[in-house]
């Protein structure tokens, strides 16, 4: 477009922005943002609301909420981005005071708003306070809820641990679930190793999007986590039997205006050695911190040792030691990772953190974990 000359409206500039925020290149997004402010957009609010969804999405809720504060003129979609970002980057106390302040400016929240809310306390643990939202849209606003609401409700309180009571309330909900409900419950029941209910919410999920394969990468994981390996040999056999087409996990750093891609065990990247070479100096510096390797996270039926070999080489592992070969040291290094980051690389990127005193901000297919000086944004409640 530019090679030929045409003005971009703003349209396409939102249109660009939401795409920089979707994979999260903030370079490229702060690039589109200062063309935007050089064309005179910086007052359209739509460009506003996309920028700052930018932000917030790319881990930078500090700009984002400066942007927010600078808006002359905010409608509701302005406050839901900056309420979403505030809980998907692990800031729910914010969420919760900045929905109150828009209450108090007069603005009236929509279904989108409450999706923001309930979605910010189930990250936070808050169940009493989600139950108390979810009242509130119907009681005080007359929202029907909505898929989205339920599916929150289920994740607000299968994450606690309230898997029965997750159950019980999606019997009574007056609508049919969704893959969004169920898949909900699939999720809270891999973190509790609730391998009864996880079948039940499996089955549901294969009834309704049969050739969605994160469903069964799910299932065998609740069965991997319980020690089911005859599960696991029956997951793998529906996949294959089902041609369901499974995606890699894959983790991307942004780096020199490019978007560099690993997989686990990756040693296609041009820098392979070094990458190699500085886990193995990560390696020994985590071990001298006291890292443990949790081995509970190589779903593998295999002996130990084998199971530390494949914790070592995770995307997310290799994506943040190209990250620390290739941006400037005190610089946060920024990770994506297309599925949930695991137990292990979790608690590796915290111990990362600390020793080489980079903020590392590691955005996966649920939230964002900003993990600094030894310790992450989520508390560890994820």
């Amino acid at each position: 477009m530019q090679q030929l000359e045409v003005k971009p409206n703003t349209f396409t500039i939102t249109s660009v922005i939401s795409a920089c925020a979707e994979v999260g290149v903030l370079q490229q997004g702060k690039w589109i943002h200062d063309y935007a402010v050089r064309s005179g957009m910086e007052s359209d609010i739509c460009v506003m609301n996309s920028l700052v969804d930018m932000y917030a999405k790319c881990g930078s809720i500090v700009t984002a909420r400066q942007l927010f504060d600078k808006m002359s003129r905010k409608d509701v979609v302005s406050w839901n981005a900056m309420i979403a970002g505030y809980a998907q980057n692990g800031h729910a106390g914010e969420a919760l005071k900045l929905f109150h302040q828009m209450l108090w400016k007069g603005v009236k929240p929509d279904h989108i708003t409450f999706v923001c809310i309930l979605s910010a306390c189930s990250h936070a643990g808050l169940v009493d306070e989600g139950r108390h939202y979810f009242e509130l849209m119907g009681q005080k606003y007359c929202f029907t809820p909505r898929s989205d609401h339920y599916a929150c409700m289920v994740d607000l309180l299968g994450r606690a641990g309230l898997l029965n009571e997750a159950e019980d309330f999606i019997k009574m909900m007056p609508i049919k679930p969704d893959t969004g409900v169920w898949g909900a419950l699939l999720g809270a029941c891999r973190i509790f190793c609730n391998v009864e209910l996880g079948e039940k919410a499996a089955e549901c999920l294969f009834e309704l999007d049969p050739e969605n394969a994160g469903y069964y990468v799910l299932l065998s994981n609740v069965y991997a986590a319980a020690g089911r390996w005859d599960g696991v040999a029956k997951v793998r056999a529906m996949i294959k039997e089902r041609q369901v087409k499974k995606s890699p996990g894959c983790s991307f750093v942004e780096a020199n205006n490019r978007i560099h891609a690993f997989i686990a065990g990756d040693k296609t990247h041009p820098q392979s050695d070094k990458i190699y070479t500085m886990l193995e100096t990560l390696s020994r510096q985590m071990d001298e911190a006291g890292y443990v390797p949790s081995t509970s996270s190589a779903l593998h039926n295999v002996a130990e040792e084998v199971k530390e070999s494949l914790l070592y080489v995770h995307s997310e592992k290799l994506a943040i030691a190209f990250g620390l070969l290739s941006t400037s040291p005190g610089t946060p290094i920024r990770i994506t990772k297309n599925l949930r980051v695991c137990g292990d690389c979790h608690n590796a990127t915290k111990f990362i953190s600390n020793v080489v005193s980079r903020e590392i901000i590691m955005r996966d297919s649920i939230r964002f974990h900003h993990f600094k000086n030894g310790l992450c944004s989520c508390r560890d409640y994820w």
